[in-house]
């Protein structure tokens, strides 16, 4: 057990509860059971104390197979369509949560759509907006956007996610230099603030953080106080970046994602008359949409993977720019096969498939790598 460490989130997650969509139970992803939590809810399905609600006959609950990692023992069932098999559609819920309670959940079941980071300043928890009820939280206008601590929603835990030790290296602030745990939770909030400026356009925020890690990465003595002192020194003025009058940058990023996806999952590109439909039905409305765009771009600039993972403060801003870009592109083929103009409800959309890509498909390894060449 990891010792007691703060907790902190995004304010427009920080009072998450599953809403029961079920997007999660029927997206056809292998859920992997634990050694010790098979053994006693193996034993719960013989007792009768749960039943399967979509199990077909001759099909057992959970798979046991040869080869599964070590600390796996089985893998949950799916029905045909691809849903869990303790997934109970007319109600919505889980029969295991249900019957059960939480604790008897896989662990993967547990800290969905939890993205955490825990590092020697604490745990910090974002949320993957394929969920649409995180996607929902996007469009939340109740509160700003800022990081607070003890969010009502995630109390102290082991979370699952990236685990930076002490051995580890901390973010750097360029390839050649490293950022201590001061500096980088000053640049931390700084990109959520310049996110939160309502003065700004999303693609203005790109093109503010860009401008802010070129000054800040050249500041010389390269120690955590001088970073910091750069950061609190920065332009309180922001760059001002129009809304892009072509789609072609965007699926360039969107091709460089798909590039990082492995080859069994990878799906065909679909851009068959993207570029059109973002004249028509995209672009004129685009900045209908800034609010919700700003809170995405945060929720990426906070309990960032990629601060770990990439090469400096400008690769935290091109995966930035990369998932704006992809948003972008969701946004059109949605209009595309809806035939009708952006709006919230195909934003919503869009946000959940950018999410599906950049957190459960595409190698968050490699496209650091790639998003890494901005360094030189």
């Amino acid at each position: 057990m990891l010792a007691v460490m703060a907790v902190y989130a995004l304010s427009i997650h920080s009072d998450y509860r599953c809403r029961h969509s079920g997007a999660c139970c029927t997206a056809d992803w292998d859920v992997p059971v634990e050694l010790p939590l098979y053994r006693t809810l193996d034993e719960a399905l013989s007792a009768g104390k749960v039943a399967p609600a979509g199990l077909d006959e001759h099909q057992a609950a959970l798979i046991v197979e040869d080869q599964l990692p070590d600390d796996v023992a089985a893998m949950v069932a799916r029905t045909a369509t691809g849903d869990c098999v303790f997934y109970h559609r007319t109600s919505g819920l889980c029969v295991i949560h249900r019957d059960l309670g939480e604790r008897m959940l896989p662990a993967t079941c547990r800290h969905f759509p939890r993205l955490a980071v825990r590092d020697a300043r604490g745990t910090f928890v974002s949320l993957t907006h394929f969920c649409p009820t995180a996607a929902a939280s996007l469009f939340r206008d109740d509160v700003g956007i800022e990081i607070v601590a003890s969010p009502p929603a995630f109390p102290e835990a082991d979370y699952e996610g990236l685990v930076v030790t002490s051995d580890d290296w901390p973010p750097l602030l360029r390839p050649d230099c490293l950022a201590d745990a001061q500096s980088y939770t000053a640049w931390e909030r700084h990109m959520v603030a310049r996110c939160a400026d309502e003065t700004l356009s999303p693609d203005s925020v790109i093109a503010t953080l860009e401008r802010d890690a070129r000054i800040v990465r050249t500041v010389s003595p390269t120690t955590g106080a001088a970073i910091v002192d750069a950061i609190e020194r920065l332009p309180l003025d922001g760059v001002h970046a129009p809304i892009p009058e072509a789609l072609d940058a965007s699926l360039a990023h969107y091709l460089e994602v798909l590039n990082a996806v492995p080859d069994e999952w990878r799906p065909e590109p679909d851009t068959h008359g993207l570029a059109e439909c973002y004249r028509r039905h995209v672009a004129p409305h685009w900045a209908r949409f800034e609010a919700p765009l700003r809170r995405y771009l945060a929720a990426k600039a906070f309990a960032s993977w990629t601060a770990y993972q990439g090469r400096g403060f400008l690769t935290i801003v091109r995966g930035l720019e990369a998932a704006l870009a992809l948003v972008r592109v969701e946004a059109v083929r949605r209009c595309r096969d809806a035939d009708r103009p952006l709006d919230a409800g195909l934003l919503r959309e869009a946000f959940r498939q950018a999410d599906f890509a950049l957190n459960h498909l595409a190698s968050g390894d490699e496209l650091a790598d790639a998003w890494s060449k901005v360094e030189a």
